[in-house]
């Protein structure tokens, strides 16, 4: 699909053609449906209406959402301990030169927040580089970070830019690579691990969510079969939303988005991957 998306020239309508697919946009148009053919085919359309409803509501539950991430997704282990210590030797053992590197994600931006009167980063993509840095921080490992302004991005100031001016005015940790071009997940691969490789880097400790892992993991390997450059999978995000059981079962616009967030993902691996 998504070569077919670039043959026709229409990338940047990919946001919109996602968006279209994701609920709640078919199940309403569903319910629409239900009700224009009430009178005609009133046993199935009140079927269809209420197989819609009962979608929106489960699709609207934390609980309905990480059985679907489960399901879809699969799960992503984070990084131990004790890898984060292996990885810390490697790069003491190797003065001089650059065996691994860190590389952030970008998760979306802010193109102007009023109350820092200058962009920023959306909360996803500031989780992302907290972590990276403190994984940097911990191993020794310089870090990159990936991200412009995206097919569905506003113009402004590219996410990798806002990214180095946070890590180095908020976290004093200055990033080493800014990649600022990449308007998605592939072109992350492609434009980042071109630049890694010029530096020597022998293997990538790749930082995002959990949800977005296996796909950029992915996109990254497939990018560095001619580079031997390793990718090593850092997924963070992974703590669960502590309530009362019956809270997972009630709609909610936290499950609401966990669910659509994973419908996405799964969408961007089958259509744009």
């Amino acid at each position: 699909m998504n070569g077919i998306v670039s043959l026709l020239g229409i990338q940047a309508w990919k946001p919109v053609l996602t968006a279209l697919l994701l609920p709640p946009v078919p199940l309403l148009l569903a319910i629409l449906i239900g009700v224009w053919f009430m009178r005609r085919q009133r046993r199935g359309a009140i079927w269809l209406v209420v197989v819609s409803v009962i979608a929106l509501w489960l699709i609207a539950c934390s609980g309905f959402a990480r059985g679907l991430e489960s399901l879809l997704l699969g799960a992503s282990p984070p990084l131990r301990a004790e890898r984060v210590a292996q990885l810390r030797a490697q790069v003491a053992s190797s003065p001089g030169e650059t065996p691994v590197a860190i590389v952030v994600l970008g998760g979306g931006a802010e193109p102007y927040a009023p109350e820092y009167d200058s962009g920023s980063l959306e909360d996803a993509s500031l989780e992302r580089l907290r972590y990276g840095l403190w994984l940097a921080r911990r191993t020794g490992s310089p870090v990159a970070f990936s991200g412009g302004l995206g097919w569905a991005g506003r113009p402004g100031v590219p996410e990798a830019n806002l990214a180095q001016r946070i890590a180095t005015e908020d976290f004093r940790q200055p990033l080493r690579w800014v990649e600022n071009t990449s308007r998605d997940t592939r072109e992350n691969a492609d434009h980042t691990l071109s630049l890694l490789s010029q530096a020597g880097v022998k293997r990538i400790v790749l930082v995002t969510h959990g949800w977005h892992m296996h796909r950029a993991v992915a996109l990254f390997e497939a990018a560095a079969r001619s580079s031997r450059i390793r990718i090593e999978p850092a997924p963070m995000g992974l703590a669960d939303h502590t309530q009362l059981p019956v809270l997972d079962w009630l709609p909610s616009s936290l499950g609401f988005k966990q669910s659509r967030q994973v419908l996405r993902e799964w969408l961007g691996w089958r259509l744009w991957a």
